[in-house]
């Protein structure tokens, strides 16, 4: 029997004798994961918690688009994480559809989680399925891109805002007086809005410098090709591109090479594909030549952390964990 939050608090103040009273769980399956929809039994065994009397409890993961390396790398290390503290886990692909997350919110409420995280990545289209979850019980969490309801108790991502700076610092560095320079974003997702906030809070205050396109690629890079041919057809001579995701910078330099142009890129995520075209001098890091990298494994082992911590003390270190990115190019993107 899953157990929620009130379960939790009510539990670690009484004696042994009530813990058991409470619905000891040492009868269950060891802790486990399961992978893809809901409604599938477990794949794999995870490993036991030390103590084979201790209380164990269920987590429920929605990971942003298993499409994207970056959502695939939070994945392995919210797995890791989760078998080293001896939590049982389902791990989801919510297809960066908010229809698709909050149904699987509702499926992971029916399955008795303890807690849920999630990446908000259209923060209004999943806040009513986080708050009916609260309201159940369940402790919310989320991780890179998060929303306003106060039914979250913990976030854990990039500090996206600073990130936003740091492209536009490296487009500064990589441009001359005169150039026009775009963005292409994803506004629907506030991890994403806050990169565009941070960008055009530096971008913007430059007087030598055009800001001139601004696009919204939903998380698609061949949205982000088609946004970036019809700009060069206006400008040939675009000079640089910040990419607030890897995505996108993968379907703008298609476009760039196809039309031979000599726009610069900028991206961000730090995905290994990234580094590889910054590495590649004679290829393609001719034009992507910076790119703002997070740290998904830290985000995927924090959040969880602070879900274990809380389901066990009912605390957590901070309601809102930032992580800084920094700067890759190819003086370090070997490292």
């Amino acid at each position: 029997m899953g157990r929620k939050l009130f379960s939790v608090l009510v539990c670690i103040s009484l004696t042994a004798a009530m813990l058991a009273g409470c619905g000891s769980k040492e009868e269950e399956a060891a802790p486990g994961v399961v992978t893809g929809d809901a409604t599938e039994t477990e794949e794999t065994a995870a490993k036991t918690a030390d103590d084979a009397g201790s209380e164990s409890y269920k987590v429920g993961f929605i990971v942003g688009s298993r499409e994207h390396v970056f959502y695939n790398l939070i994945e392995a290390a919210i797995e890791e994480k989760c078998q080293e503290l001896g939590l049982e886990y389902i791990i989801l692909d919510g297809q960066l559809d908010a229809n698709v997350m909050s149904d699987e919110i509702q499926d992971l409420t029916a399955q008795n989680c303890d807690a849920i995280a999630l990446s908000c990545n259209d923060a209004a289209g999943v806040k009513p399925a986080i708050e009916a979850a609260s309201a159940e019980g369940i402790a919310m969490f989320t991780f890179d891109c998060t929303s306003e309801s106060d039914a979250i108790i913990c976030f854990a991502g990039t500090d996206n805002t600073e990130g936003g700076r740091l492209g536009a610092q490296e487009v500064l560095r990589l441009c001359k007086v005169g150039d026009k320079v775009a963005m292409i974003g994803y506004p629907t997702a506030s991890s994403v809005l806050d990169r565009q906030t941070g960008f055009e809070e530096v971008i913007k205050a430059q007087s030598d410098i055009e800001y001139k396109f601004f696009g919204d690629y939903a998380g698609d890079a061949n949205k982000a090709q088609q946004l970036m041919e019809d700009w060069l057809t206006q400008e040939p001579d675009l000079a640089a591109v910040f990419c607030a995701g890897d995505p996108a910078a993968t379907g703008a330099l298609a476009a760039i090479k196809a039309a031979g142009a000599n726009t610069l890129v900028i991206g961000f995520d730090g995905n290994p594909e990234a580094k590889t075209a910054i590495l590649d001098t004679e290829g393609n890091g001719k034009w992507w030549v910076s790119e703002i990298s997070q740290n998904p494994s830290e985000i995927g082992s924090t959040i969880t952390e602070q879900m274990h911590k809380y389901l066990t003390t009912g605390s957590v270190d901070s309601d809102f964990i930032l992580i800084e990115p920094y700067i890759i190019t190819i003086d370090n993107a070997a490292e």
